[in-house]
């Protein structure tokens, strides 16, 4: 099945014009979210976890905390410490259900950290788990019926997981009064 206009520039227009819904339906039904701040905020230490694409747009947040100054971990890199109290686990999950992220978050829970999440279900294990929610109201990977979005396996939810990233550490950044010549230092050199 091909699409009449299947360019490049098409599918540009049509996933930023899905995402830009995404972005006006999490501004203005998402009440609650400045939460996620006050909790990262307050964070000895920061875990991120999520599998798959979710996973590497998660790592994407991790590194631009680190250069806001926060000590973050990437669960399962191996020298990611054990998660304790007073520190946080930011995960996300468009079900909600992946397995190995619900169990972690059970375990985080268990040891008093606190749990931020990116869902589009508030009402699976996740969201009711996590004491800071962003629920992103986009279809998750098992709908490909092509109401809630013509991309593909979750796509649209993954591509606002970089955007609600990007806008916590914006967000952080702006709280901090810390200019960007202060943040540089933080960048890699070894590349």
């Amino acid at each position: 099945m091909t699409s009449p206009d299947a360019s490049i520039a098409a599918s540009l227009t049509r996933i930023s014009g899905e995402l830009t819904s995404v972005v006006d339906r999490l501004t203005s039904e998402t009440p609650g979210t400045d939460t996620v701040l006050e909790v990262l905020g307050g964070a000895d230490r920061v875990f991120v976890l999520g599998a798959g694409r979710s996973g590497l747009a998660l790592q994407m947040t991790a590194m631009r905390l680190m250069h806001l100054g926060l000590a973050v971990h990437v669960v399962g890199e191996s020298t990611a410490p054990a998660i304790r109290a007073g520190d946080v686990l930011l995960t996300a999950s468009g079900s909600g259900t992946t397995t190995g992220i619900v169990r972690a978050v059970e375990t985080a829970a268990e040891v008093g950290a606190r749990i931020v999440a990116i869902t589009t279900a508030p009402d699976s294990p996740l969201g009711r788990t996590a004491d800071a929610l962003v629920v992103v109201p986009a279809a998750t990977k098992l709908d490909r019926s092509g109401t809630a979005s013509t991309q593909y396996a979750g796509g649209l939810f993954e591509q606002a997981v970089v955007l609600v990233g990007d806008a916590i550490f914006d967000a952080l950044w702006q709280r901090s009064g810390i200019s960007a010549d202060e943040l540089w230092p933080r960048h890699a050199n070894l590349e």
